[in-house]
């Protein structure tokens, strides 16, 4: 089987971007950003500072060049499937998170400037399994990155 983007199979084939927008459950749109971000666990990706210190409005709008959140939006599937844009709001909307999952993903707090695109993958696999990491794995995250 030959795989193809979007923009490929629209040249030969007129796509019906409803339908995409329906295709993926909850999950598989978490799953994939996860299997992005697992592409290259290495890569530092940019935080964003104190997420649950601010107002609503700007939470919302936060967003950062080169975050977790951008890696999403730099995917032709995720966008297809409804990804409008690379901010907070955006996110939390599209991935339906919490504002604590979100946090846990890119929040400054837990990371510092920068997150391992394996830790950021780590903690959006736990909010698929409706769980947190555990303290002692927060703990080595801080160290290892």
């Amino acid at each position: 089987m030959k795989h193809q983007t979007i923009e490929q199979l629209q040249m030969v084939a007129e796509i019906d971007q409803d339908y995409l927008r329906q295709a993926m459950s909850r999950s598989e749109r978490l799953e994939r950003w996860a299997e992005l971000l697992e592409r290259n666990p290495d890569r530092r990706l940019s935080t964003l500072p104190q997420t649950e210190y601010q107002p609503v409005r700007a939470r919302v709008a936060m967003r950062g060049d080169g975050s977790p959140i951008s890696v999403a939006f730099e995917d032709p599937v995720l966008r297809a499937a409804g990804l409008e844009n690379d901010n907070y709001g955006e996110a939390k909307r599209f991935f339906e998170l919490t504002d604590r999952q979100l946090h846990e993903i890119i929040c400054y707090c837990h990371f510092g400037a920068t997150v391992s695109a394996a830790t950021a993958a780590r903690h959006i696999r736990a909010a698929i399994a409706g769980k947190q990491p555990g303290m002692f794995a927060r703990m080595r995250e801080a160290f290892v990155g």
